[in-house]
């Protein structure tokens, strides 16, 4: 076969195949064009896309009145693209003076290798109003959320707190963290390699729903009373710390729940118990190490900007936590509540009978003494009540005997939780059958062995001034949707404790505790006051037995007497005097006058008792304001 034959062949060969490959190019061109290019175009996009959360608005917490106690608003964070300065210094020396970082730390922050870089988190209105007139390329302002404390720390160991995140620390904030956060949402952002975002992408994919707010029972202008009353005593006797809870006697609705500690003492009333932390003059809550910068020193930069109205005096401040249901304490004679409405209850006494009282009661080899030197006398039982003799209850529950002393610590609700489910609560403890020794029917029915939270003593005198009905505490009002709509919450559970009858002969004994007993300082002009005094040693953490000199003072009662409405304990760790006669009695007087007051509660035409609001600490008074609401608790 001739060359030219051959070459003429392998050329058409040549041609064929560059036609096939051109066939197949055009066919895989159409097929990515045509066919494929949606799938191919999200490849590409995926690249480019970046998803990020969208958070949702915090719901807020509100008294009982629509108060704000903590909200969360948005504010604005200065950002800045380093990539897009291209005169650092002098975008750093007009933002200085506007959002109070020092030049050359802005500098530094402008030259970073990065196209996204934090200058100062959440500030004031008016500074990023100032920010955006400053029109520089590559400062931004992004929208950032933070909790604010209108009024200050009144209430936070109830209310609690967040953390930088902005979820729930502690408290009801923590408790209710799931209603709260509401629901992220999330959006689609173009961004190219080195971070810079791209236009066209920012489509909301879902968006976030905003939390539920929650309405508590609390009623600020009680709780704010309730504080500064306590505050008033814990400065006046040098007490460590104190605890107020104010109570709604028929729902069981908490209307204060004061919470405080001296900055100056330490507390070891609770099991393991720390000396209070130093004073802070506001709950800002430094970031992470690894988060963005954020240097500025106004409180604002925070995740809680904290109102400056706390107006706590000098020395006092909120307890870390809500100790009215998280310390426990051996109570004391309050929980002399117990021996007596079981004795009535059981028949073993009544009000009128006569008891001789020995001067000391020898039990084992622990020998049981009054708190006043006497002689052997005849007293009722309404008497021992009422002067808080240690030796008559003690052979008023030795009739009860054991059994029926441990089910009544049950059924009045020691030992138990309060229903309350507060993070952190005790349930206190109370030593059952088989943890009693030879002393325990002495030192038991006087609040000794015990241990208990402010919250269970207010409940089981809760339960007396409600007529022998126990309710469940609660702290949670309604809920409060994002469109406004009020989802009352259940009504507290109750059931009876003590009879009708064996009730009605309690109000009026412990009506005599503060007519002519040890609670006289617990009397409010123009209400008949009944409750009971306390005053307990405190157990020593180290050693068997109690720390010498150390007690803690306590009253807990409900007014009017006959007609309860309100009940309240209040409960002073280390204070001087000891007595809760002389601690605890007057700053139940002072709160709960305010409250009847404020509430309308009408003044008892049988009440002969004299005012007792200038007892606080002897040194002032907390005056009620003549306008009184006539709003119910």
């Amino acid at each position: 076969m001739s060359p030219s034959i051959l070459l003429g062949r392998r050329t058409r060969a040549i041609r064929l195949v560059l036609v096939m490959i051109f066939i197949v190019m055009v066919g895989r061109l159409i097929s990515v064009q045509e066919l494929s290019h949606q799938h191919y175009a999200s490849l590409s996009a995926s690249e480019l896309t970046q998803t990020v959360t969208v958070p949702a608005v915090r719901g807020g917490v509100f008294d009982r009145n629509g108060e704000v106690l903590a909200e969360t608003v948005t504010k604005q964070t200065v950002v800045a693209d380093p990539l897009l300065i291209n005169h650092p210094g002098s975008a750093a020396d007009a933002l200085s003076p506007v959002i109070g970082i020092p030049a050359d730390q802005l500098r530094s922050l402008l030259t970073e290798h990065s196209g996204f870089v934090y200058l100062v988190h959440r500030i004031p209105d008016a500074e990023a109003a100032k920010v955006a007139a400053l029109n520089l390329p590559g400062i931004n302002l992004i929208a950032e959320t933070q909790r604010v404390l209108p009024s200050g720390q009144l209430a936070s160991p109830v209310v609690g707190s967040v953390n930088w995140e902005g979820d729930g620390a502690s408290g009801l904030e923590y408790q209710y963290q799931s209603l709260l956060a509401g629901k992220a949402g999330s959006k689609s952002l173009l961004t190219a390699p080195d971070g810079v975002t791209l236009p066209g992408g920012a489509d909301a994919a879902v968006a976030a729903t905003p939390g539920t707010s929650v309405e508590l029972t609390i009623d600020q202008s009680v709780q704010y009373v309730a504080e500064q009353a306590l505050a008033a005593e814990i400065s006046a006797s040098h007490a460590f710390s104190g605890t107020a809870v104010v109570m709604d006697v028929k729902t069981g609705d908490i209307l204060a729940m004061a919470n405080l500690q001296s900055t100056t003492g330490s507390s070891t009333t609770g099991a393991g118990a720390a000396p209070p932390a130093a004073p802070t003059t506001t709950t800002t809550t430094s970031p992470p190490s690894s988060t963005p910068h954020s240097t500025s020193s106004d409180a604002s930069s925070g995740p809680v900007l904290v109102s400056r109205s706390d107006t706590l005096p000098s020395g006092i401040e909120e307890a870390p936590n809500n100790t009215a249901v998280t310390q426990v304490y051996e109570p004391g004679s309050v929980f002399k509540l117990v021996a007596f409405s079981a004795a009535l209850a059981a028949g073993i006494t009544n009000p009128n009978q006569v008891i001789q009282v020995p001067a000391s009661l020898p039990m084992g080899t622990y020998t049981f003494h009054d708190a006043e030197q006497h002689g052997t006398e005849r007293m009722t039982t309404s008497t021992i009540l009422a002067q808080s003799s240690n030796i008559g209850t003690i052979e008023i529950a030795q009739g009860l005997g054991k059994s029926r002393l441990l089910a009544q610590i049950e059924n009045l609700g020691f030992g138990k939780p309060t229903g309350l489910h507060f993070p952190g609560e005790s349930q206190g403890l109370v030593p059952g059958s088989s943890a009693w020794t030879g002393t325990s029917i002495g030192s038991t029915p006087i609040g000794q062995d015990d241990a208990v939270t402010a919250q269970q003593i207010l409940d089981a005198y809760n339960s007396v001034a409600n007529g022998g009905v126990f309710v469940a505490p609660r702290l949670i009002r309604a809920t409060v949707s994002s469109a406004g709509t009020v989802s009352p919450a259940t009504a507290s559970p109750a059931h009876r404790v003590i009879d009708a009858t064996t009730n009605g002969e309690l109000v009026s004994m412990l009506e005599g505790v503060v007519s002519s007993g040890t609670g006289t300082s617990a009397a409010i002009d123009g209400y008949t006051v009944a409750g009971k005094t306390g005053t307990a040693q405190i157990p020593d953490p180290n050693h068997l037995g109690y720390i010498t000199g150390a007690y803690v003072g306590s009253f807990a009662g409900f007014a009017p007497a006959q007609n309860p409405v309100l009940s309240a304990v209040v409960v002073l760790d280390h204070p001087t005097p000891i007595y809760g006669g002389a601690v605890a009695a007057p700053v139940f007087s002072t709160i709960m006058a305010y409250a009847l007051h404020h509430y309308g509660v009408p003044t008892t035409a049988a009440a002969t008792a004299s005012a007792s609001n200038s007892a606080i600490g002897a040194s002032g008074t907390i005056s009620v304001p003549t306008g009184a609401t006539t709003e119910g608790p």
